[in-house]
């Protein structure tokens, strides 16, 4: 989506920000996430996958799995959403400006580069920016935390296993490409010094 049609959306229903209010408990008044409560930043996330993952919430493509618990809570809330406020809340998120973490966990960074181009970057980006043409989201803007917590979803198969999620189930054939935890906390060091406003 382009930056003029969220600005045409946003400024069509000026009440975005209200409209936005109830996700900011747990994400934050600036989209800017919470690790306490595992929540992610969504300030500058691309509208399309936004919209997209509110979507799946809401009609129980993710966040069903009894051992998600904080999708079952993100199912409940985007439930509470109407339809026509999706784009509007998703839009107004991807306008703001991205949080980026800023401490970079330990790992092996030369490690993480070498899987992260050749099992990620073609999907997610040389900068982990994210490819709204391939409906990928931005990592560089997540924290750690909530990006180890998801690939590990992926794996034990909390996401990505539903019929009608075709990008899941891409992201959960992908997951079996990391052989240790160690690769994986390499790569997300990696992808988290790259961290920089999108």
């Amino acid at each position: 989506m382009s930056l003029l049609w969220v600005s045409v959306l946003v400024q069509a229903d000026p009440d975005a920000a209200a409209k936005y209010q109830s996700c900011a408990v747990c994400h934050g008044e600036r989209g800017q996430g919470s690790i306490e409560l595992g929540a992610p930043g969504l300030a500058g996330q691309g509208a399309q996958y936004l919209e997209r993952q509110l979507q799946y919430f809401k009609s129980g493509i993710r966040g069903t799995d009894p051992r998600d618990i904080q999708g079952l809570q993100m199912q409940a809330m985007a439930g509470a959403l109407a339809d026509e406020d999706i784009p509007v809340v998703a839009a107004y998120l991807s306008g703001l400006p991205p949080a980026v973490p800023t401490a970079v966990p330990k790992g092996d960074l030369k490690n993480g580069n070498n899987y992260y181009h050749s099992k990620c970057g073609a999907c997610h980006g040389g900068q982990a920016q994210g490819n709204s043409g391939l409906n990928s989201p931005a990592l560089a803007i997540l924290n750690g935390i909530y990006l180890k917590q998801q690939f590990q979803s992926f794996q034990q198969g909390l996401r990505g296993t539903h019929p009608d999620d075709k990008y899941g189930r891409q992201m959960k054939m992908m997951s079996t490409s990391l052989p240790t935890d160690k690769d994986l906390d390499d790569v997300i060091a990696y992808i988290q010094s790259m961290a920089k406003p999108l």
